[in-house]
């Protein structure tokens, strides 16, 4: 009877101890979804697998029970709970059921991470970089020279920083071409394409612009917002022509470059038109900020509902706790449809101003993501404005897509392709 007992004890605190697994609810009882996600990627990192269940109580993810992962999800002031085999078992096959939108991806191994931005970037100046701060996800800082040198191979995932690929300097001239900061980037800018072999900084940009088009067509992930997604198209659609005027080349644009720009060089605009003042702050029609009219109050964005178990990727890049995103501005905001590609993925949008929000495509073996907006915590962000705290905000839906983009690349990437 003694023995019996011995084994009945050594089976319960095997079961305990090894038959059960972590679940990370990312519903509405996740007291602090951004940092949730850096849990995962911490657990990516020390070589074990996780899966996100995608649509189950807002894209949860589970892994196998350990204390140090429990005990880091105390540290972080993670909400997670520790299920039995054969509860997660009935969570697993509700999952699988073919009658319920829901899937369940294995993430392998936490993606390398870049972000494109100039030395004088600080991780506030970026919504991403800040995200990344605060979900305590590694990241190295990238620019010009590192890509030109062939680094992008290194990464498996890119963001590109509020960048002006088209030489401009953001069109920020009318407002702030006296300001000290101002002349400094722009003495800057031209001292390093001197640096790095070109005569002009829009030669230089378009160069960086077509050497992270072929880090995506090769296999990266690439995720842009604000300026970074409209300039960088309008940068690859104007690579024959000169399109900066001489207060920021040297020279006058040419007379005709809207007629010389090719559209089918450009990841996700077609058709659009480029603004040449440059007093005007605005690259091109495509962005819709000075033409939508909308209230604070009225400002949201409305993600689209995929197919879990067919569209895994842009399943994946909408999961959240909500499926109504409070709108934020930026000097891009958001992306009339009538200049969108017929092959883009359109994942948010705000219909009635028929403006587009978040946008995804492949492109070779890579993908590529567009958010609209600058910083979704800020509505109306401005130049020198303090930064946002994400301990004000740990539950923020905007900021939740960037952290989907983030990881997603992760994923196994056999399931992807079903």
């Amino acid at each position: 009877m003694k023995k019996l007992i011995i084994i009945f004890l050594f089976l319960f605190l095997f079961v305990n101890l090894f038959g059960r697994s972590i679940l990370i609810p990312m519903d509405e009882s996740q007291k602090d979804h951004l940092k949730a996600y850096g849990i995962t990627y911490w657990v990516l990192q020390n070589g074990i697998e996780a899966n996100w269940l995608l649509n189950y109580r807002g894209g949860s993810f589970s892994m196998d029970y350990a204390k140090d992962i429990a005990d880091e999800c105390i540290i972080r002031g993670v909400s997670y709970q520790i299920v039995g085999d054969a509860e997660m078992s009935i969570i697993y096959n509700t999952i699988a059921s073919p009658e319920v939108n829901m899937d369940k991806i294995k993430l392998e191994k936490a993606p390398k991470v870049a972000v494109y931005a100039p030395e004088t970037n600080q991780p506030w100046d970026d919504a991403v970089t800040l995200v990344l701060e605060y979900a305590e996800i590694p990241y190295d800082q990238i620019y010009d020279k590192e890509v030109i040198n062939g680094e992008l191979s290194k990464y498996d995932w890119l963001h590109l920083h509020h960048e002006d690929f088209t030489g401009q300097y953001g069109k920020f001239y009318s407002a702030y071409r006296y300001a000290a900061w101002y002349k400094e980037n722009k003495r800057k800018a031209e001292a390093d394409a001197i640096s790095l072999g070109f005569n002009k900084v829009s030669k230089l940009k378009l160069f960086v612009a077509k050497r992270i088009k072929e880090y995506v067509f090769n296999g990266g992930f690439l995720f842009a917002m604000c300026s970074a997604t409209d300039s960088y198209d309008i940068a690859l659609a104007a690579e024959n022509t000169d399109i900066c005027e001489s207060m920021f080349d040297g020279d006058p644009a040419n007379p005709d470059c809207q007629k010389k720009l090719d559209y089918s060089k450009t990841l996700a605009f077609k058709d659009f038109t480029i603004i040449r003042n440059p007093m005007e702050y605005e690259f091109s029609n495509i962005d819709a900020t000075s033409k939508r009219r909308v209230a604070e109050e009225n400002d949201f964005f409305i993600l689209f509902e995929f197919s879990a178990k067919w569209d895994p990727v842009p399943t994946m890049l909408c999961q959240n706790h909500t499926k109504v995103i409070d709108g934020f501005m930026g000097q891009t905001t958001s992306f009339v449809k009538d200049f969108i590609k017929s092959d883009v993925l359109i994942m948010g949008e705000l219909k009635s101003k028929n403006e587009a929000r978040y946008i995804h495509s492949e492109l070779g073996q890579g993908t590529w993501t567009f958010y609209g907006g600058h910083d979704p915590e800020d509505y109306r962000h401005y130049v020198g404005d303090p930064k946002t705290e994400l301990k004000l905000h740990p539950n923020s839906p905007g900021y939740r897509l960037i952290l989907n983009n983030i990881l997603f690349p992760a994923a196994k990437k056999k399931k992807l392709k079903t």
